[in-house]
């Protein structure tokens, strides 16, 4: 019988579903919104995009400073009332007729900069409310969040929009991420002992060369990295490829793309059992190799054009890899110690972050000169290069969780 998950933890992981869930269902309604209310085109839809990644960039790691200086639970009380406050912005904006794409930029931004306080705030919170033997059960509750968010919000986005209008929505996405708000203020934060203040830069400098030397952070962001670019890469190309070659609709395209978060969820729901039969390095090291051979079997297309080889592949790149970010965010919270998680934790999502666009213009430049399949080879040697990686690391030697941190 597994010990039960501290209540402080369990208002955590349902305010991380609601903001989760608030956080997707805005992400696909705006540029809705955009296309059929403004008439946008793919510029400004790119724009509206290009604007809610941003604040990944900038603000991850000043964020991060902050989360390690003040209490994490009221910060994420702000974060969220920022979003819960953009997401009635676009409410009015939809209902007085006064819409426009700068205010959807505008608006949009202002939500991200929530998502990014939430995303760096909670994996630093966790280690001071859950027991050390319950880390990866509890990080895997919010990445099964994350998942069902990524799986359901898009969907009833679209939904919502084609069957009640713009602002159903938005009106939904607010009463989530309002809810979030609520069982926010009811986390109670453990006391811990004030960070001592030092300058910003020196801060990060700190926290980066701590991942450096640590061999496994430096496995971890390095991984990270290479495997948002072979990610972005495979995006760039993904779309055009199934219309021109494999012959797919745009139901068709969608169903495939539906695969990557129903392999999130199974993928999420599995990780305990994977993290309780294998070494905890090995059981690490899922997420790579079911990446390798979701690649595998995109190119495998190139010779058997099949929307069921791709749909499989979009499942594998969601069920292996969800394994790792729930094992690797338990090791990181494991060898870190707690005054600098938050610092350490933006350092991550800035690094990963920044790979994103890279691979995009890489992505968008090799498809342009030779072609989708070009795309698909590259992101499949990436994938072998992420594997590579981890499988050569001293992961594989890590059989169970490291003592924690001072």
């Amino acid at each position: 019988m597994h010990a039960p998950l501290p209540v402080l933890f369990k208002r955590l992981a349902w305010a991380n579903l609601a903001a989760q869930s608030a956080e997707q269902l805005s992400l696909a309604a705006v540029p809705l919104v955009a296309v059929l209310m403004l008439g946008a085109g793919p510029g400004e839809v790119g724009l509206l995009a290009a604007l809610q990644t941003l604040p990944f960039l900038l603000l991850a790691i000043p964020l991060g400073l902050l989360a390690d200086r003040v209490s994490r639970s009221r910060l994420m009380v702000a974060a969220e009332c920022l979003r819960a406050l953009s997401l009635l912005g676009l409410l009015a904006m939809v209902l007085s007729g006064y819409l426009s794409i700068p205010g959807l930029a505008l608006l949009g931004l202002a939500g991200a900069v929530g998502t990014v306080c939430f995303s760096v705030t909670a994996p630093a919170l966790v280690p001071a409310i859950v027991p050390r033997t319950l880390l990866a059960r509890a990080n895997g509750r919010l990445e099964l969040a994350r998942s069902m968010a990524y799986a359901g919000g898009p969907a009833l986005a679209g939904a919502l929009v084609a069957w009640a209008g713009a602002p159903a929505a938005f009106v939904l996405a607010a009463l989530l991420s309002a809810s979030a708000v609520s069982l926010l203020l009811r986390l109670a934060e453990p006391a811990r002992t004030p960070a001592t203040r030092r300058h910003p830069l020196l801060e990060v400098r700190d926290g980066a060369q701590f991942i450096w030397r640590h061999p496994f952070l430096r496995t971890m962001i390095l991984a990270g990295m290479i495997s948002n670019i072979s990610w972005f890469v495979l995006q760039a190309a993904y779309v055009p490829y199934a219309v021109r070659v494999l012959g797919l609709t745009a139901q068709g395209v969608g169903l495939t793309l539906g695969c990557y978060g129903a392999g999130m969820v199974v993928g999420s729901l599995l990780a305990p059992r994977v993290v309780a039969a294998l070494p905890f390095g090995r059981a690490m090291q899922v997420g790579p190799a079911s990446s390798l051979l979701a690649a595998l079997s995109l190119v495998a297309t190139l010779a058997v054009p099949s929307g069921v080889l791709a749909a499989t592949a979009f499942f594998l790149f969601g069920a292996g890899p969800i394994v790792w970010s729930i094992t690797s965010a338990t090791l990181r919270q494991s060898v870190t110690p707690h005054a600098v998680l938050g610092r350490i934790s933006a350092v991550f999502l800035t690094a990963n972050a920044g790979s994103r666009p890279i691979g995009a213009a890489l992505g968008g430049l090799v498809g342009a000169w030779w072609g989708e399949a070009a795309c698909l080879w590259l992101s499949l040697g990436g994938f072998a290069l992420l594997a590579c990686v981890v499988f050569s690391s001293q992961l594989h030697a890590l059989r169970r969780l490291p003592e924690p941190a001072a």
